[in-house]
């Protein structure tokens, strides 16, 4: 029996295949938006493993430094680390901004958008390794950058008031959000994230000593010392802890959260946040997405194997008039459903992976989804077909030798 399918394929291959790279760039966009999904969730994943913690301590009643702001006095990781269990215990800060070279124009669109984390060298928080430059060895005025911010090492950058050196480059250090990090010295960071301009800094000098309760003639001293503790931030976002090879992390957290009085996540429960929480809204657009793009798909399909159809009218009716099975009909229609599915998933999964590093934040594709993605795309090629075939087994057989 000859191939109706494989025989009009192979007369208008050209068509086919144009209609089915048309449809791969639909399946493209579909493979491309979950792969937008789990690169956030690997952004999300990158962020925790590479902190180096096993427990994140932040401010009571708040979900943590990533989800909530969160502040803590800079001298509660001393009570901390002497509690049993503990390896060690670091101050970290985070603040989101835009960071641009220290000779570029201040405007609005310059620099890039970017974490700065403030933290303490050779403690948790430290980038885990760089690909370019050293670590930072001074106290002051240095920066290890991601190199997603485009800054290369020598590089001066601002941030804030003051510039800094790019002494060393690290790789996908991001955010929660796919944002780069840039790690500077923890006063630096203390400094930067509350830091005021020089006109706030006089007006609030100015009703400090307006205010008699605050500049008492009897009392000397007492305004310098008010306006200086004014001008010190004394305040972090996180501790974050690393445990002892033999102590339990749940257990770690349950003592610090009932003598320190302070809220404390084990890894598990900071993804649960990162993923549940931040990322869940997102999730449900994409899955919005792809609900709309199956249905689209499926639609494009089943018009295109219908036009078909119609098109080889004369002949279906014909295999009809010589005896051919309605089964066997219907399996040449559904042959050239999955064909036109499979060409498009090629081409489909092709674009993905060209294009993915292209987007501006991190697109992961696996091998997961692309079976899955290829069993969604034969399923609904496959219900596609069921319109064509049904209008071609309505054909009377009496068409073939009618006008």
């Amino acid at each position: 029996m000859i191939s109706l399918a494989g025989r009009d394929i192979l007369h208008s291959w050209g068509k086919f295949v144009l209609t089915g790279i048309g449809l791969g760039l639909l399946i493209g966009v579909t493979l491309s938006m979950a792969g937008i999904y789990r690169g956030m969730v690997d952004d999300a994943q990158a962020l925790l493993a590479n902190s180096g913690a096993d427990l994140w301590v932040v401010q009571q009643d708040t979900l943590g430094p990533y989800a909530e702001p969160s502040s803590i006095r800079d001298d509660a990781y001393r009570g901390i680390l002497g509690m049993p269990g503990v390896a060690a215990a670091a101050n970290v800060t985070y603040l989101t901004m835009q960071v641009r070279e220290a000779a570029a124009d201040a405007g609005a669109d310059a620099g890039v958008r970017a974490m700065v984390v403030g933290f303490e060298p050779g403690q948790p928080g430290e980038p885990p390794y760089l690909i370019d430059g050293r670590r930072i060895a001074r106290s002051h005025y240095e920066a290890v950058a991601d190199a997603k911010t485009g800054f290369v090492v020598g590089d001066r950058i601002r941030i804030r008031r003051h510039d800094y050196a790019v002494v060393g480059l690290t790789r996908r250090m991001v955010s929660s959000s796919g944002d780069p990090m840039i790690f500077i010295p923890l006063k630096d960071a203390q400094e930067a994230q509350f830091l005021k301009d020089n006109d706030a800094i006089l007006n609030e000098r100015a009703r400090t000593a307006a205010n008699p309760a605050l500049n008492r003639p009897g009392v000397p001293g007492l305004l310098e010392a008010i306006q200086g503790a004014q001008t010190v931030n004394r305040s972090v976002n996180a501790v974050l802890v690393r445990v002892g090879n033999n102590a339990s992390a749940s257990e770690v957290a349950r003592r610090i959260q009932r003598w320190k009085h302070l809220q404390t996540y084990t890894q598990a429960e900071m993804e649960e946040i990162l993923v549940a929480r931040l990322i869940a809204t997102s999730a449900r657009q994409i899955a919005m997405f792809l609900v709309i793009l199956s249905l689209v798909s499926a639609a494009i399909v089943a018009f295109i194997i219908y036009t078909m159809t119609l098109g080889k009218i004369r002949e279906i009716a014909v295999l009809k008039l010589i005896g051919t099975r309605d089964r066997t009909i219907a399996g040449m229609i559904l042959q050239q459903a999955l064909g036109l599915g499979l060409i498009g998933f090629v081409a489909g999964k092709t674009v993905a992976t060209l294009w993915a590093p292209i987007f501006p934040k991190y697109v992961l594709l696996i091998p997961g989804d692309a079976v899955r993605g290829f069993v969604a795309v034969m399923a609904i090629c496959a219900i596609a077909s069921t319109l064509a075939i049904r209008a071609a087994l309505k054909i009377d057989p009496a068409t073939a030798i009618g006008g």
